[in-house]
């Protein structure tokens, strides 16, 4: 992990209650998002110190989509939708366009590290 995605991390667990919740659990998907995708860390690192940029406004964003969805008395969102919200709320880019793939025969194996395809 980079020291930036240990960053942005550190600041959504700054911002997390103790007790989970709603925002408990935005925190959760954040952490997820960031351990997935390195490069949106810095983004939102930058956003959560932001005004108005807290992860409780964040879920006030997600409970207003689930006020939408509402299915009798209970408001509903998918993690597609919340992830959705999260992109827009903090000005993420979409999930595919965030990590570009890496070229394989542009890869530099690190020194030391085994080419296993040698043996076979």
């Amino acid at each position: 992990m980079t020291e930036t995605q240990t960053a942005a991390i550190a600041a959504i667990e700054a911002q997390q209650p103790k007790e989970r919740s709603a925002v408990w659990m935005v925190g959760e998907q954040l952490k997820d998002m960031v351990r997935a995708e390195p490069g949106i860390a810095e983004l939102l690192l930058a956003d959560l110190a932001g005004k108005g940029m807290t992860l409780a406004d964040a879920e006030k964003q997600i409970a207003a989509k689930a006020r939408e969805n509402k299915v009798g008395s209970v408001g509903v969102v998918t993690p597609a939708e919340a992830e959705e919200i999260l992109r827009s709320f903090y000005g993420l880019p979409p999930r595919d366009a965030a990590e570009p793939e890496r070229d394989e025969a542009k890869f530099t194996p690190p020194e030391g590290m085994l080419d296993l395809s040698a043996f076979l």
